[in-house]
């Protein structure tokens, strides 16, 4: 390895040895509520700042925060989001594609890449682009975690955005998932009409 690389991280050499690569991750499949987000995220210049990033799940809510503005100033970020009535009309996981194409094509077109690295076992549905499916990629690439990052924060400031409107919902604590105060909340003042995933919802109402 040259002499120049050693001290890198070795999520950033991953990403350097699979090629010219973005990073494709998702935030929100498993909630109750709120859309599904999708990002996707190119390296522009080596920052040693980044060698915080990390899964973002296993990050606290603080240093995501602090990571997503480090994230936008050394990478090419493309956001993505399919929501409430697609998931509902599509399910969850091509829900999750559309959402993971719109961040592809949401990237700034002057931003060239020959693959896209995709957290998990399934390849993008309908992209035709060379991509290459990571399981645990967000602990893996760069590239990855990155996305999983602005993916994750993205979301988490929508959810927090609907709370203002539904305080009683309480999404500011569980940004939709499904915790017992947020089925409590659910089962006392009902769905909301274009916020709640109806699809997911049948247990809990009885359906």
């Amino acid at each position: 390895m040259e002499k120049n690389m050693e001290n890198k991280n070795i999520m950033y050499l991953f990403d350097i040895e699979n090629g010219d690569v973005v990073g494709v991750d998702e935030a929100g499949r498993g909630p109750l509520a709120g859309p599904v987000v999708a990002a996707v995220a190119k390296i522009k210049k080596y920052d040693e700042r980044l060698d915080k990033i990390n899964d973002s799940k296993k990050l606290t809510e603080k240093m995501r925060d602090l990571l997503y503005d480090v994230i936008l100033e050394n990478f090419e970020v493309g956001v993505g989001i399919a929501d409430v009535d697609e998931i509902d009309s599509l399910n969850i996981l091509n829900a999750t594609f559309l959402a993971m194409r719109r961040a592809i094509s949401n990237l700034n077109s002057d931003v060239k890449f020959q693959k896209v690295l995709v957290d998990g076992n399934h390849k993008i549905r309908e992209y035709n682009g060379e991509q290459i499916p990571v399981i645990k990629g967000d602990s893996k690439s760069l590239s990855i975690a990155a996305a999983s990052i602005i993916a994750k924060v993205t979301r988490d400031r929508m959810l927090i955005q609907i709370s203002e409107k539904y305080p009683e919902y309480k999404f500011e604590k569980h940004k939709g998932y499904g915790t017992v105060v947020h089925r409590n909340a659910i089962l006392e003042n009902g769905p909301i009409e274009g916020v709640h995933r109806k699809s997911f919802l049948k247990k809990i109402l009885g359906e």
